[in-house]
């Protein structure tokens, strides 16, 4: 799933490549019976509104809450897209066929050539003939449209934590936030959105990596140095994600269609069985399971408190 840097690539990308445009049209071939009713475009009767809404206005800018992309339009409208496990947004020039009821960029290409790209189910049509478009190989992306003003009464967007960016959530900030969570393992507790929006299972691996954290280590064992030291990894480590265009160890890919580059820079993630990097340390790799889900750390630098 997009973590932080996928969601703050995607939307660099679309400010880049489709602020300022009109929307003319707009398709889907989602479309459920279990969505009947229920406000996202699956439900068909949703999405004629929806079309009608958006058709005419112009995209103002993008932003993101959480692992939420934000599409601002002119009209007081904001459409609401969570990527959630394989959708990513693409831009470039796109033709429909009506044989096979699907949409094909026109160019050679990673947005033609990667099946990654392929599984194009939401098109929005701009007045410069060009398309933004939602590749979700597994349907499970969800869009829907807000009034602007109200965002935050969202049923969609309730509860999110501080994002982990954000210049306000400061070192005090991030201490209390992770405090509400004192029996909880440190990495569940990242990977929380309700506590902090936008980590998920890479990027809390590496953010422990970095601070020299047991990802079982609970919360309330974790002395104040170790805070001010995971507190500094996280923003550095996300910093790091955008800079590289987040991470393409699965299927994301930024608008153009091309493949971040973070995963060629795991230091901790899905490296089990390999040597630790950190310059001095003899540690090995490993994997355990918490929540639920994959950690991987270092076996010596990241050694977990007795008091666990």
């Amino acid at each position: 799933m997009p973590e932080l840097p996928e969601v703050q690539t995607t939307v660099n990308g679309i400010n880049k490549y489709a602020k300022g445009l009109v929307i003319k049209d707009v398709w889907t071939d989602y479309k459920s019976d279990f969505h009947a009713g229920k406000d996202n475009i699956k439900n068909p009767d949703y999405f004629k509104k929806f079309r009608n809404n958006i058709i005419g206005a112009k995209i103002k800018n993008s932003s993101h809450i959480g692992k939420n992309v934000l599409i601002n339009l002119s009209s007081g409208k904001t459409i609401v897209t969570h990527m959630k496990m394989t959708g990513h947004f693409l831009y470039g020039a796109y033709e429909y066929n009506t044989k096979k009821n699907m949409w094909t960029a026109t160019n050679a290409g990673p947005l033609r050539d990667d099946p990654f790209n392929k599984w194009i189910h939401f098109v929005m049509i701009f007045s410069n003939k060009k398309s933004l478009t939602l590749s979700d190989m597994r349907k499970f992306a969800r869009v829907n449209l807000e009034d602007t003003k109200m965002l935050h009464d969202s049923p969609h967007l309730e509860g999110h934590g501080p994002d982990a960016l954000d210049p306000k959530f400061t070192l005090e900030k991030f201490g209390k936030a992770v405090a509400t969570k004192p029996h909880w393992p440190i990495k569940k507790t990242l990977m929380d959105y309700t506590v902090i929006s936008g980590i998920g299972n890479i990027y809390s691996d590496e953010i422990l990596w970095r601070a020299g954290i047991h990802p079982l280590e609970k919360v309330k064992n974790i002395p104040a140095a170790k805070i001010r030291q995971m507190y500094k990894a996280m923003k550095a480590t996300l910093v790091r994600g955008i800079d590289f265009g987040g991470d393409s160890m699965s299927d994301y890919r930024n608008v153009m269609g091309k493949r971040g580059k973070f995963q060629e820079k795991h230091e901790a993630y899905r490296r089990t069985g390999e040597k630790c990097r950190k310059p001095g340390c003899r540690g090995i790799i490993r994997r355990i399971k918490v929540g639920g889900r994959s950690a991987h750390f270092c076996s010596v630098h990241q050694k977990l408190s007795c008091l666990s």
